[in-house]
């Protein structure tokens, strides 16, 4: 199993999801037997979003190489707030919001490992199993007295916060409570190996300290680099915020809109992060993108993948005939009512109140703001470029009637091949 420890560092690397390790040698070495490994997640909100998602596929990599994965959800250090990567102090939410948050997370982890397999069935634990138990004076005695406050001040989680204004005694003491979750996770199901975000790496850390002063035992740690897209804007993040892995916070249909709409830069770069493609697969999609990006096949295998991975092949399948039958390459009426719903979410629309009379398609177009005037609706009605739900439009005139609202809710309207408008009847 070394040179399959080996070949997992080196698959890592390749895709860019190697940042540090304390020592990579006695990493590789360590993991040449099944190595039992966690990574971290606090439920700050209702869901993870694909930031998360990085460090949660790199969990299930090492599963599918024979190691046994810990996911913990953090239902303590929930309640106190991470100071890594803040500039300032995160809100505290009440132990009712972050009991059901962590519910919520719970379940999606368990989506993406594997708790049936043989010999290295998966693990989700929960941080609050054994730091509720503890009294204050238990936790400073047994647990803070192994940390110097000096070394505390020097991580970067700290001492960044400390260069912005300051921080309060609870997130100071989130180091803490991470070093615990290693050092008890050590003991309990003897976890030698901690996977995080590059941001991490202090208080991963400070845990293997702990473990080496109170049990006298060695453990390893691996960052993961923070991704970022070609233009350095922060990944996952779009003007409206998150992408969510919850559909009903971020629609498949918006999920894989996003993906299909990468960047041509960060496309390969996607791939390999997140996909399970070998990589001859990924390099076979990155000659075919650099000789013909037109085709876009790495963007479809991409947003194929994750949505299938994220919510399921029916769900793509679904989402992906919408994406193709809002531009004429399929029937809209085959589309159920929350595909159709999610599909046209972003597209500039109009209403029209049931009960009233339905304007022509000119004057809904005008309203819908995608023409600047009723005239230049006109104008694309005579050139042959006006569409209600795929259907040409031929006369200025024309109006649709209730029946043409697919689900009894909403119009389409087409402007030539590319630019579309909803119209809902309220």
């Amino acid at each position: 199993m070394a040179t399959q420890s080996k070949a997992l560092i080196d698959d890592l690397k390749w895709r860019g999801l190697f940042s540090q390790s304390t020592d990579e040698a006695a990493l590789i070495q360590a993991l040449s037997k099944p190595t039992t490994l966690y990574i971290g997640f606090d439920p700050t909100a209702p869901s993870l979003h694909v930031g998360n998602l990085v460090v949660l596929l790199a969990l299930r990599r090492f599963q599918l190489a024979g190691h046994i994965p810990i996911a913990l959800v953090g239902g303590a250090t929930g309640l106190i707030g991470d100071p890594s990567g803040k500039n300032e102090e995160r809100s505290l939410n009440t132990t009712d919001v972050v009991a059901a948050w962590v519910e919520r997370i719970r379940v999606q982890v368990s989506k993406y490992l594997d708790f049936d397999a043989k010999d290295n069935a998966a693990i989700v634990a929960n941080n609050l199993d054994w730091t509720s138990p503890l009294s204050a004076i238990e936790f400073l005695r047994d647990v803070g007295k192994h940390f110097s406050v000096n070394q505390m001040l020097a991580k970067d989680s700290v001492s960044s916060r400390l260069e912005a204004g300051g921080i309060s005694y609870t997130e100071f003491s989130y180091q803490v409570l991470q070093s615990f979750d290693f050092l008890e996770l050590f003991r309990r199901h003897n976890c030698t190996l901690q996977l995080g975000g590059s941001d991490q790496w202090g208080n991963i850390t400070a845990g293997l300290d702990l473990i080496r002063r109170v049990e006298s035992g060695s453990a390893h740690a691996l960052t993961i680099p923070l991704l970022a897209k070609a233009d350095g804007s922060k990944f996952g993040k779009t003007a409206g915020g998150a992408i969510w892995l919850d559909p009903e916070m971020t629609s498949p249909y918006a999920f894989f809109q996003y993906w299909l709409n990468t960047d041509d830069k960060d496309v390969i770069n996607f791939l390999k992060v997140f996909s399970f493609k070998s990589r001859e697969e990924i390099e076979a999609l990155e000659k075919s993108h650099s000789e013909n990006p037109g085709a876009r096949e790495a963007h479809r295998a991409l947003a194929r993948e994750l949505t299938s991975l994220v919510h399921s092949a029916q769900i793509c399948d679904r989402v992906e005939a919408a994406a193709r039958a809002l531009f004429g390459q399929g029937e809209l009426s085959e589309l159920d009512e929350a595909t159709l719903t999610a599909a046209l979410a972003e597209l500039p629309r109009t209403t029209v109140k049931s009960g009233e009379p339905i304007p022509t398609w000119v004057d809904l177009l005008a309203a819908t703001g995608v023409v600047d005037s009723k005239s230049a609706a006109r104008r694309i009605v005579k050139e042959g470029g006006a569409y209600l739900n795929n259907a040409k439009i031929s006369g200025e005139d024309f109006a649709p009637s209730k029946s043409d609202f697919l689900c009894g809710k909403y119009a389409v309207l087409r402007k030539g091949k590319r630019d579309l408008a909803a119209v809902e009847l309220l």
